[in-house]
């Protein structure tokens, strides 16, 4: 049984019903629920005495660290069978840590924590590690992004790393670690038995510097299948480096974020290599990087390589124009992998949909999600969109917030969304001006379709 609710106010009544229901769930969510330390009591006695619970989940509510005290009680009782906890941003110290670490040190069935968004600080993390050592912790999944991390931190962390060969899991964005402590950290991951899968390193002040020793990561850790490094200065050389052991052998990555990391079209001739060669590739992030048209044509005519299996690609404000459209269409004509395209924030106008427009209704193209929001649409598309919506049955969401569609547009469209053949579930249609009367429509055209999600 799982209980999930969100952004929900708790009267005592509803939090009495919700009580006994609890007894006998495997999961809870209680995300922004504005739940406080005095409902962590009442928590605790549920993970004591419901021993198939096995996550529980309540990110964005002010529980401050009375309430993970509360909480640990019952973590800390040998009938607790927890494996995920999620307390994110729920206004949590340093002081938080200590009580944790006794968790992470004597309950063996805990094998994920996500405390992000959470001042712990680096002396706070430093005491989580010392749980992670103990023996007895299982740990394969740790989140501490937006933790006010520091570089002192890596060395308790390379610690933890070296003694937890179950860790499978690293989060570490949005801190200020900076390039010596990324190289640190890298050294320390390359030496660790355990066999990583996910390293997220979003803002965390890398450089073209740190960039070869992420590398030897990739080229050592074969289990390692999802990169994250966006928003980090790295560059068109540290991308060259980051490619290096992208191309290796031994990397299996299939997950790479980019996104806003200075890269030019200069970089798109290695992003080709690696999108035509590196099989294991199903999705990578470019977002808010300047690679214009003629970096897209690169990558276009990497995905029409039959050794591509790239699934999702994400190219939004990257300074696209009209001018790629036709190579991207072509691309997609001759691509049966690809299932996400976001081009949104891009200058494609109406001419450059209608080129779009082709490649999507070739036979061999399979997208399920197209994002075209903010790229200077009118009307005047939208009967070719339609077209689109209603003859590929694969296409399941759409985005084309930000374009002045304007009633004749929103009509199309929605004409497009009443036909039997069209199989969009999820439409995406914010900051659009239209009508009382094409309000109506929509509301109206949901009430027809429930399975159809208008959002705007």
């Amino acid at each position: 049984m799982e209980l999930d609710i969100q952004c929900e106010e708790m009267s005592p009544s509803r939090w009495a019903e919700l009580l006994t229901t609890m007894k006998s769930c495997k999961t809870i969510r209680l995300d922004d629920c504005n739940l406080s330390s005095s409902n962590c009591e009442d928590l605790s006695s549920i993970i004591n005495t419901n021993p198939s619970l096995t996550e529980l989940k309540l990110n964005n509510n002010e529980l401050g660290d009375a309430g993970v005290e509360y909480l640990c009680k019952g973590l800390l009782m040998p009938s607790c069978r927890l494996q995920k906890l999620w307390l994110q941003n729920c206004n949590l110290t340093s002081a938080s840590c200590e009580t944790l670490r006794s968790v992470l040190s004597a309950q063996p069935s805990l094998t994920e924590l996500h405390v992000g968004d959470n001042r712990l600080g680096t002396a706070g993390v430093k005491v989580l590690c010392q749980g992670m050592m103990n023996p007895s912790c299982k740990l394969q999944k740790l989140q501490l992004e937006y933790c006010e991390l520091t570089a002192d931190i890596v060395e308790a962390l390379n610690a933890a790393l070296q003694s937890k060969p179950t860790l499978k899991e690293l989060s570490l964005s949005n801190n200020t670690l900076g390039d010596t402590a990324v190289k640190q950290l890298c050294r320390g991951l390359v030496e660790a038995s355990c066999n990583l899968e996910l390293l997220h390193l979003e803002n965390c002040g890398i450089t073209s510097d740190s960039c070869r020793d992420i590398s030897a990561v990739l080229s050592n850790k074969s289990s390692l299948m999802d990169l994250s490094v966006g928003d980090n200065k790295i560059g068109d050389s540290g991308l060259a480096l980051l490619c290096q052991g992208l191309m290796h052998p031994n990397c299996k990555i299939q997950k790479l974020w980019l996104w806003d990391c200075d890269l030019t079209s200069a970089s798109c001739k290695d992003l080709s290599r690696l999108i035509s060669t590196k099989e294991t590739l199903t999705e990578i992030s470019l977002i808010d990087n300047n690679l214009r048209d003629s970096g897209m044509e690169m990558l276009c005519q990497a995905l029409k390589d039959p050794r591509s299996k790239l699934q999702e690609l994400w190219v939004r404000e990257c300074g696209l124009t009209t001018a790629c459209c036709k190579v991207v269409s072509s691309a997609l004509s001759t691509n049966k992998h690809l299932k996400v395209l976001h081009m949104g924030e891009n200058k494609l106008g109406d001419a450059g949909v209608e080129l779009l427009c082709e490649g999507l209704l070739h036979p061999t193209c399979n997208i399920q999600s197209l994002w075209l929001g903010n790229c200077d649409l009118t009307a005047a598309c939208c009967a070719t969109l339609a077209t689109v919506m209603t003859t590929k049955q694969c296409l399941t969401e759409l985005d084309l917030s930000y374009n002045p569609l304007e009633d004749e547009g929103i009509r199309k469209i929605c004409e497009a969304l009443r036909n039997p053949s069209c199989n969009v579930q999820q439409l995406i249609l914010y900051d659009i001006l239209w009508s009382a009367e094409v309000d109506d429509e929509l509301r109206a055209l949901e009430d027809s379709k429930p399975e159809v999600k208008i959002i705007s």
